[in-house]
This record gives C-alpha cells, sequence and structure tokens, in this order.
C-alpha cells in the first residue's frame, strides 16, 4: 500500500505592510514546499493557504522566517489582521501600531475563527466596522469596534466600543475583549453572535472592571 503524505495547513502573507504583497524570494521559499499541480488558496484575509508535509513543516518555518514570511495556523484562532492599502507614509497612518496589534493577537486561540481588521484613516479602506473587531485610527487616536457582520442578509457595522485609545489603550482592551470572548462564548459560536447573546452591556462591564 503507498503510504501518503500528511500535510499541515498554514496561512501565509508578506506581513503586515502597505497592502497584500510578496517579493519574489518568498515566492521561492514558498515553491520549495509545493508540488507542481498543488493548490494554492488565496483569502479574503489577504492569506495563502497552503498545505506544508507534515515532516518538511519546522524546516520549511525556518525558510519562510528567512524570507520575511509570516504564517499563521489555520482554525478556530485570531486571524492576521486585515488591513488597507496604506496610502500615506508609516508613522501617519499608524503602521506600528497595526504590526504591534497583529503581533499580540494573531494565533490566538478562541471559540471560533475570528477576523479583526485596521485601516489608517476614516475613509475606512480595511472595512473595520463590518468585521469581527475593527480598529479605525482618526488623527492621533484610535476607534474599537466589535461585532461587525460582513455577509449576508445580517449584515451590518460593529459597536463602537471607544473612541480616542493610545495604543496602549487599545493593545490591553482588544485583549480584554479576547479573555470575555474565551471565557463566556461558547463552543464553535461566532464572534458577532457572541457579542449579541452576551451582549454589549456585559462586555463594557468587563472592559471596566479590568
Amino acid at each position: 500500500m503507498v503510504q501518503t503524505k500528511k500535510h499541515i495547513p498554514l496561512a501565509v502573507n508578506g506581513g503586515i505592510g502597505f497592502g497584500a504583497k510578496l517579493k519574489p524570494k518568498q515566492l521561492a521559499a514558498l515553491g520549495k514546499y509545493l508540488d507542481d499541480d498543488t493548490e494554492i488558496e488565496l483569502t479574503t484575509l489577504q492569506q495563502l493557504i497552503v498545505q506544508i508535509p507534515e515532516d518538511e513543516l519546522e524546516e520549511a518555518k525556518k525558510e519562510f522566517e528567512k524570507a520575511d514570511l509570516h504564517y499563521y495556523k489555520v482554525g478556530k484562532y485570531v486571524k492576521n489582521l486585515r488591513t488597507c492599502n496604506f496610502c500615506k507614509g508609516e508613522e501617519e497612518e499608524g503602521m506600528p501600531v497595526a504590526k504591534e496589534l497583529n503581533r499580540r493577537i494573531a494565533g490566538q486561540e478562541v471559540p471560533f475563527t475570528l477576523r479583526p481588521a485596521y485601516t489608517g484613516c476614516p475613509i475606512g479602506c480595511g472595512e473595520p466596522l463590518i468585521n469581527d473587531i475593527g480598529v479605525m485610527k482618526d488623527k492621533d487616536t484610535y476607534e474599537l469596534y466589535i461585532g461587525g457582520i460582513s455577509k449576508g442578509r445580517e449584515a451590518k457595522p460593529g459597536h463602537l466600543v471607544q473612541a480616542g485609545l493610545q495604543p496602549e489603550e487599545l493593545y490591553q482592551m482588544v485583549d480584554r475583549i479576547l479573555e470575555i470572548y474565551r471565557e463566556n462564548g461558547k463552543k464553535r459560536e461566532k464572534f458577532h453572535r457572541f457579542v449579541e447573546r452576551y451582549g454589549m452591556e456585559q462586555i463594557m462591564e468587563g472592559l471596566q472592571a479590568a
């Protein structure tokens, strides 16, 4: 009997930056671990879902890191930030804050896949209002939204949690919201359904108690 290799899915991208881009060296690093007929899925979260042979996984991760490729677990985790194609300079559009927020939350385990989004100005190209967690930069501070829905007849903007946040306040508030979701969400309960069931009032009380 011919034994087939077990493959592990990874979500891969070029990191948080000015739009979703990959360099030739990054594509070459990916190609080392993919067969000629391997299909690569491109998601709406600016990720490539690739299947890596289990016995080559650790080696592949090291190669990806050398090529500045970022990789994330696939499943019930916080996804990487979905971002807009930042139209101005790194500091002006809050890129360091986006990178730090992504570093802190991407890959955290949660009851169901959670999609965060970030945009560098009130135009909102990153669509933060219709994602699970959304951050919008407004001048020198940040607005935080939760519970948005992007698809179907239920589509609606999220609830404003707080405006005028400084970066550290933003990080702490998002961390606490994820804790509340982990502690009180049901198994496989989508985040927007959790927000509706648990209620914004209780979520706000939990934030104030932190």
